[in-house]
């Protein structure tokens, strides 16, 4: 008894992850996923699924395309994935910087907006005294 794997149109896929697709086709173009083609029409396996499930965690993230990319590289060549992992590990590092940063950032943003909101109330109350 011959199993058959799952496949799926670019309509599913679009559909399942809540995404257009354009950007499958993107992806596609990016060279992160690759359907099989029967003439003008895509067919996806499972590996696709996955992937694209793994590239829209990645983007949520804060991964880039090209990192997700490489990534995936990686997975292809060493099944072992000691090397993927490591790579992981070292944009988890990099990503984890970035953010800590733009949370700092933020928190500087906020003080200001906060002293900035003390002031004009500040004002406001003088002028309405005034009155």
């Amino acid at each position: 008894m011959k199993t058959t794997k799952p496949t799926f149109t670019i309509g599913e896929l679009a559909k399942e992850f809540d995404i257009t697709t354009r950007s499958i086709r993107f992806y596609e173009d990016q060279g992160l996923i690759s359907p099989v083609r029967e003439g003008q029409k895509r067919i996806y396996y499972p590996r696709d699924k996955v992937r694209l499930k793994l590239i829209l965690r990645g983007k949520r993230l804060g991964f880039s395309l090209a990192e997700t990319g490489r990534l995936f590289e990686l997975y292809d060549v060493d099944k072992s994935s000691e090397t993927q992992l490591t790579t992981i590990l070292n944009i988890i590092t990099d990503k984890k910087a970035d953010l800590k940063q733009q949370l700092e950032d933020i928190n500087v943003v906020l003080l200001e907006l906060d002293n900035l909101e003390k002031n004009c109330l500040t004002t406001l109350s003088t002028i309405h005294k005034t009155k």
